[in-house]
């Protein structure tokens, strides 16, 4: 199974790097599933993120392989590639040969524009439900704005920066069953009670 994470300038660090840790933290514990996690870029040459930080993605569009599940991240980039048809091209040719599509925060705008959302279920992070119920117009989507993440079959939608760690978690669920994805939470200590 590839699990492919789409990079991008100005995404959002977490919304990529949460589900990375998730998911390869996973390939790692099961390396009998055969699970591959890359990342991959437009285009050749390093990605400068929301909050600065610089990555060298694994792969172009042109030498990527084939894509079994997309993670799309959020950030500002999204509301640029909402207008760049070839993004939204090649994520619909994405989906039209991937078992799963998932997004995390702002990214599921780029899959409402692709028309992934229509007559589908969807959330996006709490600040940017007035640009998805914008994009929704003529569309049928039911936005969830209080979901952490909602599961519709082969499109999956998660809110705001971590909870695309839950997201990635539930995937685990999903495709490996959830003593899977409690032992990659325990690995990564992931038992949210913040502070504040």
């Amino acid at each position: 199974m590839r699990i492919g994470i789409f990079l991008f300038p100005e995404c959002e660090e977490l919304d990529w790097a949460g589900p990375w840790e998730v998911l390869t933290t996973w390939a790692r514990l099961r390396p009998d599933h055969d699970v591959e996690v890359f990342t991959l870029a437009r285009d050749d040459g390093m990605i400068t993120c929301g909050k600065g930080l610089r990555v060298l993605p694994d792969h172009t569009w042109m030498t990527a392989p084939p894509i079994d599940v997309l993670v799309y991240p959020g950030g500002q980039g999204t509301r640029r590639d909402v207008k760049d048809e070839q993004v939204l091209q090649w994520v619909r040719n994405v989906a039209a040969t991937s078992s799963l599509m998932t997004s995390v925060c702002t990214g599921s705008l780029v899959f409402a524009a692709a028309g992934l959302l229509d007559h589908r279920p969807a959330t996006t992070h709490w600040g940017a439900i007035p640009e998805l119920e914008a994009l929704a117009a003529g569309r049928e989507i039911e936005i969830r704005p209080d979901d952490r993440f909602v599961d519709d079959g082969e499109v999956i939608t998660a809110a705001g920066v971590s909870a695309g760690i839950d997201m990635a978690l539930h995937l685990i669920t999903r495709l490996g069953g959830v003593d899977e994805a409690k032992r990659v939470r325990r690995t990564i200590q992931y038992d949210p009670e913040p502070p504040v």
